[in-house]
C-alpha cells in the first residue's frame, strides 16, 4: 500500500524542495489541494489531487475539500489496532503518515486596513486545523508539520530510530496545538470586536470576558526566587532589553529589572536609580549622571551592594569608574560608551543591559496568579498632573518644596506599601518600604537618613496613601520635613491638616493613592 504525505499550505516557502525530497529520497506519494498541487506540478513534482484520492470533488468555492473519511481516517487510524486496520481496509482508506499544513493567513488579513468582514470570514481555515488536529492527536504514528522552519528537521528524522523519531513527532504535535490555539483566539478576538450594536461592558472596562494567557518560552532560568524552585521566562521580555555581557538573568534579576525600567521611565532629566528587591533605595536627578549618581548613592551606601542600577542617558567612562567601585548585579542604560564597556568588561559576571525605547502594549496591564485564578489590572502609570493637586494647609509650598514633593511623589509609587519617601531637591534622603504601619515606614526612612548622615531639615515627605492619623505627619515634622504630599481621603484628614498647620507645614493632597502590594 502506498505511503502518503498530504501537503496543503498557504505559505509556500520551501515546499517544492521539501516535496521533491519526500518523493525522490523517501518514496512518498504526495496528496495535495488547490494552489499547492498546482505549484508542485509546475515544478515537475508528481502529485495526486485530494479529490482524486477521495473520489469526492472540491466544492463550495473550496470550502469543502479535505473533510472526508479517506483523509481523516488515514490520519486517525491506529496502526497497531486490528479493528482500525480492518475498517480502513474495508473502506479503502490508505494511511497518511505525514501532513504538512499551514493555515490561511487570517491574522495577516484582518491586520490590513480596510479589510471587509466577508474577506475576513473567508480566511477562517476549517480543513487545515481539522487535519492538523487529527494528525497531532495521532502523533504516535503520524508526523505533522505546521511551520516551514521544521522541514529540514523532518527530512533528517525520516529513517531515524523509532524513539528519536517519536520524540520529534511529539514536539511537532505540541507545536500544532499551540498554533491552532492562537489561530482560534485571533478569530474569537476579531469577531468580538465586530459587535458594535450591543456594547460589551467587559470590553469597555478594558478587560475581556475570558482571560487567555499564551506565551512562548523565552528561556529556562537556573531557579526561581530560591534555589529549590524551578522557573522559566515567557513572553516578550527579552525584546525590550539587550544583554551585552554577564551571567544569564535570574528570576529575581528579571523582577528587579522590570521595577527599575518602570521607575526610570518617570524621569526626563538625567536620573540615576538604585534598587534592591524591587524597591528604590536611592534616586536622584541632576544636570549630569555623575552628579545624580553621587546623590542617589548617598541615600544608602549599604543597600546597593548586589543591587540594580538604572540610568536614563548613555553611561560614560566617568560614571562607569564610580559604579565600578561597588558590587552590583545589573546595570541598565539606553547605551554605554566603549570606554564604559571596557571598565565593566573586567567584571565578567556583571550583567549589562541596554533598555530599548518604549514598552509594548503587553506592559500596560499586570496579571498575577492567585489560588484558582488570576488578577488583572492596569499598571499604575497615571500621569502626574500637579494642576489637579490641592494645597490643603494655610501655607503654600515654596518652589523648592514643590520640586521636592513632585520628585518624591514620582518615586514613592515605586516603593512597596506602606511607603514613605523623604526627598530634597530632586533626590531621595530616606526611604521606608513595606511596613505594616505607616509610622514604622516613616521611622525607618528617618533612621536610614540618619545612618547616611543626611539631614531631613527642610525636606519633603511623600506617602503612597493617606495618613490615617496625625501621628505620621507629626513624626515627619519632628524629623525636619517642612512639606508633605499624600493622597488624602482619611476620615481624620481635618486632624492631619490641623497638625500640619500647627507646625507650619505645607501639605498637598493628590487625590490618588499608589499602593504597591
Amino acid at each position: 500500500m502506498s505511503k502518503f504525505a498530504l501537503l496543503s499550505v498557504s505559505d509556500k516557502t520551501g515546499i517544492v524542495s521539501f516535496a521533491r525530497a519526500l518523493v525522490d529520497h523517501h518514496d512518498f506519494t504526495l496528496l495535495s489541494t488547490g494552489g499547492t498541487a498546482r505549484l508542485l506540478r509546475e515544478e515537475g513534482v508528481p502529485v495526486t489531487d485530494v479529490s482524486d484520492h477521495t473520489g469526492f470533488p472540491e466544492m463550495m468555492d473550496g470550502r469543502v475539500k479535505t473533510l472526508h473519511p479517506k483523509v481523516h481516517g488515514g490520519l486517525l487510524c491506529l496502526r497497531d489496532d486490528p479493528k482500525h486496520q480492518a475498517a480502513a481496509q474495508e473502506h479503502g482508506i490508505g494511511m497518511i503518515d505525514l501532513v504538512v499544513v499551514n493555515l490561511y493567513p487570517f491574522e495577516e488579513t484582518v491586520a490590513r486596513a480596510g479589510v471587509s468582514f466577508a474577506e475576513a470570514i473567508e480566511q477562517i481555515d476549517i480543513g487545515g486545523p481539522s487535519m492538523l488536529r487529527s494528525a497531532a492527536k495521532n502523533h504516535r504514528d503520524v508526523t505533522v508539520v505546521c511551520d516551514p522552519a521544521d522541514y529540514q528537521q523532518v527530512l533528517n528524522s525520516l529513517g531515524s530510530p523509532p524513539a528519536e523519531a517519536g520524540d520529534l513527532r511529539r514536539q511537532l504535535a505540541q507545536k500544532v496545538f499551540a498554533r491552532t490555539f492562537t489561530y482560534d483566539r485571533a478569530i474569537s478576538e476579531y469577531l468580538n470586536k465586530q459587535d458594535d450594536e450591543i456594547p460589551d461592558l467587559d470590553a469597555i472596562s478594558g478587560f475581556p470576558k475570558s482571560l487567555e494567557i499564551q506565551s512562548s518560552k523565552g528561556m529556562n532560568l537556573r531557579y526561581g526566587e530560591n534555589p529549590h524552585q524551578q522557573a522559566a521566562l515567557y513572553g516578550q521580555f527579552l525584546d525590550h532589553f539587550e544583554q551585552l555581557q554577564g551571567k544569564e538573568l535570574s528570576y529575581n534579576n528579571i523582577l528587579d529589572v522590570s521595577a527599575a525600567a518602570y521607575l526610570i521611565g518617570e524621569f526626563e532629566r538625567p536620573t540615576v536609580a538604585i534598587l534592591k528587591h524591587t524597591n528604590p533605595c536611592g534616586v536622584a536627578t541632576a544636570d549630569d549622571l555623575e552628579t545624580a549618581w553621587g546623590r542617589a548613592y548617598a541615600t544608602d551606601r549599604q543597600a546597593p551592594f548586589g543591587g540594580i542600577i538604572v540610568v536614563n542617558n548613555t553611561l560614560d567612562l566617568g560614571l562607569a569608574q564610580k559604579i565600578g567601585e561597588i558590587f552590583c548585579e545589573v546595570i541598565i542604560a539606553p547605551g554605554f560608551t566603549e570606554e564604559a564597556r571596557e571598565v565593566f568588561a573586567k567584571k565578567k559576571n556583571l550583567r549589562l543591559l541596554i533598555s530599548k525605547a518604549g514598552f509594548g502594549a503587553e506592559t500596560l496591564q499586570e496579571i498575577r496568579s492567585v489560588p484558582g485564578g488570576y488578577l488583572a489590572q492596569d499598571r499604575d502609570q497615571k500621569k502626574i498632573n500637579p494642576k489637579a493637586f490641592e494645597v490643603v494647609t494655610k501655607r503654600q509650598p515654596s518652589e523648592e518644596e514643590w520640586r521636592s514633593m513632585l520628585f518624591g511623589w514620582r518615586v514613592v509609587r515605586h516603593v512597596k506599601s506602606n511607603a514613605i519617601v523623604y526627598s530634597g531637591d530632586e533626590c531621595t534622603l530616606g526611604v521606608g518600604a513595606g511596613q505594616m504601619s505607616r509610622v514604622d515606614s516613616s521611622r525607618i526612612a528617618v533612621w536610614k537618613a540618619g545612618e547616611a548622615e543626611l539631614s531631613l531639615t527642610g525636606s519633603s515627605v511623600a506617602s503612597d496613601a493617606f495618613f490615617p492619623f496625625a501621628d505620621g505627619l507629626i513624626a515627619a515634622a519632628e524629623a525636619g520635613a517642612t512639606a508633605a504630599i499624600q493622597p488624602g481621603g482619611s476620615v481624620r484628614d481635618e486632624e492631619v491638616i490641623a497638625a500640619a498647620n500647627e507646625r507650619n507645614l505645607a501639605m498637598v493632597f493628590t487625590k490618588n493613592r499608589h499602593f504597591k502590594h
